[in-house]
């Protein structure tokens, strides 16, 4: 069974930090280049970040640009997304895609496997 499971979300302070994981089984995760996107109250799912398959490119919404990093674990068939000096707008539902392959990487249609999210409250 094809399955992504997002954790590490949680309520953190403005200015701290939160590693999110996403676990992939029933596939290996390293086949395919990874989407996270976040999904705040009352909005639209955006694109956070992105490695794509050989982890050679790794993209940013301009938003996130040098507090996100993006990585992945091949031996633990796991992706991270490490999130520093959070802000309240980073508050969100969180969830990591498996992208097919074609399509503009900011597009959730362009991703085949989705987890089930993660929340991530920035508050003080």
């Amino acid at each position: 069974q094809v399955q992504l499971v997002e954790s590490g979300g949680g309520l953190v302070q403005p200015g701290e930090s939160v590693k999110l994981s996403c676990a992939a089984s029933g596939f290996r995760l390293d086949t395919w280049a990874i989407g996270w996107f976040r999904q705040a109250p009352g909005k639209e799912r955006e694109a956070i970040s992105y490695i794509s398959t050989s982890d050679d490119i790794t993209l940013y919404a301009d938003s996130v640009k040098g507090r996100f990093t993006i990585s992945r674990d091949n031996a633990k068939n796991t992706a991270y997304l490490q999130m520093n000096d959070l802000k309240p707008d980073d508050t969100g539902v969180y969830y990591c895609a498996t992208h097919r392959g074609s399509g503009s990487v900011t597009y959730t249609g362009s991703y085949d496997y989705w987890g089930q999210g993660t929340q991530v409250t920035v508050s003080s």
